[in-house]
């Protein structure tokens, strides 16, 4: 698998990055911010959610580059909130100059977390189709707290040995379930390759709420059967968010709609760092 980020392709820092240890990660970070220095475009960090990888953020990835912007998108462990914020937030460190964080999915949780203190660093959040949780909430219960969701009968539980439980979702109800607006193809591309997130992670709650001291932005698509609409307009609203609502889009809006996505992460970076 390969993620199509500035700083991965730079041939100094190949060895670390086929390791993708977190070594490798700040280092390659740091040599995309040699050539990006302060006082330039802010630093796009992409925090992609369960059962998707970096690659899912490749459409958006090329239209910011082709804006001049230096994006990051790394793997989200999804083992847990507290340290998949920790493995993010040494990460937004290592960049110099201002970053704009946005997540997807349980990926809105991660960078919420991880945006925590970073109020002077991280210039604005943007959430695509994602959690926007308040200090005690888990992605379980704001998943469950408007109807909506048909996830929990798609997923396939993987016992791991430490004795939690990996969940996919299954790949025969993938695309319908998590990508009904991309082609079946391009579906069953990411149905045999979404990465699993643990169990105990969904039930996880949150230990900030970064947006209530940095601005926000939120992507809704209405024919999401992940996270119910409702859902995310509860806490786009409470999070005074600057909401766009993509009509019939899917949780996987990030595939199917790249251009807005991208515009919208544009329109957050020029409002906050001018």
């Amino acid at each position: 698998m390969k993620i199509r980020t500035h700083f991965a392709r730079a041939a100094a820092i190949t060895a670390a990055v086929a390791l993708f240890g977190a070594a490798g990660v700040a280092s390659s970070a740091a040599n995309a911010d040699n050539r990006h220095p302060s006082g330039a475009k802010p630093t796009i960090v992409l925090v992609h959610g369960a059962f998707a990888d970096g690659s899912s953020w490749n459409g958006v990835i090329e239209r910011l580059r082709q804006r001049g912007y230096n994006v990051i998108a790394p793997a989200n462990p999804r083992r847990g909130v507290a340290s998949d914020a920790a493995y993010i937030k040494a990460l937004v460190d290592s960049v110099q100059g201002p970053v704009v964080l946005v997540g997807h999915s349980y990926g809105g949780q991660v960078a919420t977390n991880a945006a925590a203190g970073e109020e002077g660093h991280v210039k604005a959040l943007v959430y695509v189709a994602a959690f926007i949780p308040e200090v005690g909430e888990s992605a379980v219960e704001l998943s469950n707290k408007f109807p909506g969701s048909t996830l929990g009968q798609t997923l396939q539980e993987v016992p791991l040995p430490g004795g939690d439980t990996d969940l996919y979702v299954k790949q025969d109800l993938f695309w319908k379930q998590f990508a009904a607006d991309v082609p079946q193809s391009e579906g069953r591309l990411m149905a045999a390759t979404q990465r699993p997130i643990a169990k105990s992670a969904l039930a996880e709650p949150s230990a900030a709420a970064a947006w209530k001291t940095i601005p926000s932005w939120s992507i809704i698509p209405t024919a999401d059967k992940n996270i119910p609409p409702a859902s995310e307009r509860f806490m786009s609203k409470r999070a005074h968010s600057k909401t766009t609502e993509v009509p019939g889009a899917s949780h996987a809006v990030l595939v199917s709609e790249p251009k807005l996505v991208a515009n919208t992460i544009i329109e957050a970076a020029q409002t906050t760092t001018h």
